[in-house]
């Protein structure tokens, strides 16, 4: 899935995207009123599917980052020889006010249940993800998987491989109401910039399944250690 991108400074980036829109069922808590299970599917839909804006910012340095995502819906698609429904991606990339950069995708999925299938984008690329296990549509604090395995390539005609990175989602406790879903990125394939190092999109959730915040966090060596950029949702 490819949602947002993001160069900020030299050598780093991101990819993600955040915030939803309200869905799924409320679950009853246990008798010390701590949620244990949240409905991962309805929060994976409200990231992923749903029309929204959002932003995001973070301080790099001495400069401000931004990035303004739009998701907006576009229909029904013929991809990679499936019927799948599309949404669009686009993200205009800021550092202290300033546009620095914009990026468009759509992303292709099916419904019921929820499938990524890949994603196009305005650069040509096209890539295609092989998810092997279903997302759950409830899970517990605490458990993870494996998400998607997602093959890029140049352009539609698969001849040149770009590489492949893996994401897997995992569920922690942030509140007795509220929860982290966290999808894990092997690699920061899709950035314009050296793709060395991972990223963890984080979306705070409640037991209906809406997205109350966000955050990303990007994780990079360097000469000095590892380089970490946070941006969270405004």
């Amino acid at each position: 899935m490819k949602n947002l991108a993001l160069g900020v400074v030299a050598g780093l980036g991101l990819s993600a995207c955040a915030s939803g829109i309200s869905g799924g069922t409320m679950v009853n808590t246990n008798p010390n009123n701590i949620m244990t299970q949240y409905p991962v599917e309805t929060a994976m839909l409200n990231i992923y599917t749903k029309q929204r804006s959002e932003k995001l910012v973070a301080i790099v340095g001495n400069q401000s980052a931004s990035a303004d995502i739009q998701i907006t819906l576009k229909g029904s698609f013929q991809f990679n020889n499936k019927a799948v429904q599309g949404a669009e991606v686009n993200t205009i990339n800021k550092v202290n006010n300033r546009i620095t950069d914009q990026s468009v995708a759509i992303n292709y999925f099916t419904l019921n249940p929820l499938v990524f299938h890949g994603f196009t984008d305005s650069t040509g690329k096209y890539s295609l993800s092989n998810q092997t296990t279903i997302i759950p549509k409830m899970a517990t604090v605490g458990d993870s998987n494996k998400l998607i395995t997602e093959t890029v390539y140049a352009d539609s005609s698969m001849r040149k491989k770009i590489g492949s990175y893996e994401q897997d989602w995992a569920l922690t406790r942030d509140t007795n109401n509220t929860a982290w879903l966290c999808i894990e990125n092997s690699k920061n394939l899709l950035l314009s910039s050296d793709p060395i190092g991972t990223s963890s999109e984080c979306y705070k959730i409640n037991a209906k399944g809406d997205i109350l915040a966000s955050k990303v966090t990007l994780s990079q060596p360097s000469t000095n250690g590892t380089k970490t950029v946070t941006f969270v949702s405004q």
